[in-house]
C-alpha cells in the first residue's frame, strides 16, 4: 500500500478497507466515498459534498487521491487518437485513448518503463518501478468516458501481478465504474507462472499474448522472456487459462519486415495454435528509431494473414492508430526523458 507524507493512497482500495480507516462510520458512507472516488471520479475530497464536513476532513487527513497530471498531450490528425504522458508523483507513464466504430478504448501502463527488453518495443528498459492500483485508475479516469480497457501500455501487466489484479476488482465493482470483465484485455509477454495464477481466478477477461514468433529461436531474439519460458510452455499455458476460463486466447503478433513475416512462419503459427479457442491480431508495428526494426510492407500483411485464414485460424488485422504521434508505447516518455 503506497504512502505519502504517511497517508495512504485511497483510489487502491476496496469499500470495506475504506471501512477499517474510519470504523465509527455507517458502512453506507464507505460506499458512497468509493462512488465518489470511482463513478463520479472527484479528485478532492471536498467535492464529496453528501459528506459531512468533519468526516471530509478526516479523509483529508488519512488519505490522498493520486492525480494524473497531464504533461504533454498529442492528438492525431487522421484518427482522433489521443496520446498522453502523464506524471504520476515520481514517475512518468503514457496512456493512448482510441476511437473505434464500436466506441473508445484506453490503453493503460503498468509501470514506469519495463523490465522484460523486448526488442521492437519503445518501453523496454529504464525501469523506475510499479504503479498502483489507484494509478491505473487515474490514468483511465484523465482518458474520460471509455467502453473498453487495454491494459497494454508501458510495463508488464503480470510483472505487478498484485495492482493488476486489483485493478480489475476496483473498475468491475457495481458501486463504482461498473465496467464488465469482458471489456477489460490483459496483455502478457508471456510470464507463465502469473498465465497459470491468473487462470485460478476465472476472470472473464480477454488474455493477449504478445507472441511475435511461431519459433524458439526467432522469438529469443526479439523476447529476453522466451529464454527463460518456451513457446512449448506459454502455450501450454494457454491452453490451460482458455480451458478454466471459457475465454479464447488473443495472440498479439507485430509483423516484422524479413524477420517473423515469412509465409513459412505463417503456416508454423497456424500450427501452433491449432485447436485453441483464440485469435490472432496481426498489427502493423509502430517503427521505432530505437529498435532499428522495419514494420512489413501491406502487401505481406495481407499475405501473411490470408495463410492463418486458410488454415481456419480466426485472424484480425489491427488497424494503425496513431503513428502521427509517436503511437508506439514509451516514444513520449523517452523523448521527455531526452530533453530534461
Amino acid at each position: 500500500m503506497k504512502t505519502l507524507d504517511k497517508k495512504i493512497e485511497i483510489l487502491s482500495l476496496l469499500p470495506e478497507e475504506i471501512a477499517e480507516f474510519i470504523p465509527n462510520e455507517p458502512s453506507f458512507h464507505t460506499v458512497q466515498i468509493f462512488e465518489w472516488l470511482h463513478a463520479k471520479r472527484i479528485k478532492s475530497f471536498g467535492e464529496m459534498t453528501n459528506l459531512s464536513k468533519p468526516l471530509r476532513a478526516q479523509l483529508e487527513d488519512l488519505f490522498y487521491i493520486p492525480q494524473a497530471e497531464v504533461v504533454e498531450r498529442l492528438i492525431s490528425k487522421s484518427d482522433d487518437t489521443e496520446k498522453f504522458l502523464l506524471k504520476l508523483g515520481d514517475a512518468y507513464v503514457e496512456s493512448v485513448r482510441m476511437s473505434y466504430n464500436h466506441g473508445d478504448s484506453v490503453c493503460i501502463s503498468t509501470q514506469a518503463g519495463c523490465k522484460m527488453g523486448c526488442t521492437f518495443c519503445a518501453s523496454a528498459g529504464n525501469f523506475q518501478r510499479n504503479l498502483t492500483a489507484g494509478e491505473y485508475c487515474s490514468q483511465v479516469y484523465n482518458a474520460g468516458i471509455v467502453s473498453s480497457i487495454v491494459i497494454m501500455g508501458c510495463g508488464e501487466p503480470l510483472d505487478n501481478f498484485a495492482s493488476t489484479f486489483r485493478f480489475i476488482e476496483l473498475m468491475t465493482h457495481p458501486a463504482g465504474s461498473n465496467t464488465s470483465k469482458r471489456n477489460i484485455t490483459l496483455s502478457t509477454c508471456g510470464i507463465v507462472p502469473k498465465i497459470y495464477q491468473l487462470a485460478k481466478y476465472r476472470l472473464k477477461i480477454t488474455l493477449a499474448i504478445s507472441l511475435h514468433a511461431p519459433t524458439d529461436d526467432v522469438r529469443r531474439e526479439l523476447m529476453p522472456i522466451a529464454k527463460k519460458y518456451s513457446i512449448k510452455e506459454l502455450i501450454a499455458a494457454c491452453r490451460h487459462y482458455a480451458a478454466i476460463t471459457g475465454r479464447r486466447i488473443t495472440f498479439e503478433y507485430a509483423l516484422m519486415k524479413g524477420i517473423n513475416d515469412s509465409p513459412a512462419q505463417a503456416r508454423d503459427l497456424a500450427k501452433l495454435v491449432q485447436g485453441m479457442p483464440c485469435h490472432v491480431n496481426i498489427i502493423p508495428m509502430n517503427e521505432t528509431t530505437k529498435s532499428g526494426l522495419s514494420p512489413t510492407l501491406p502487401k505481406g500483411i495481407r499475405a501473411f494473414a490470408d495463410i492463418l485464414i486458410e488454415n481456419g485460424i480466426n485472424t484480425t488485422l489491427r488497424r494503425s492508430l496513431g503513428a502521427s504521434i509517436n503511437a508506439a508505447c514509451g516514444q513520449l516518455r523517452a523523448h521527455h526523458e531526452a530533453k530534461t
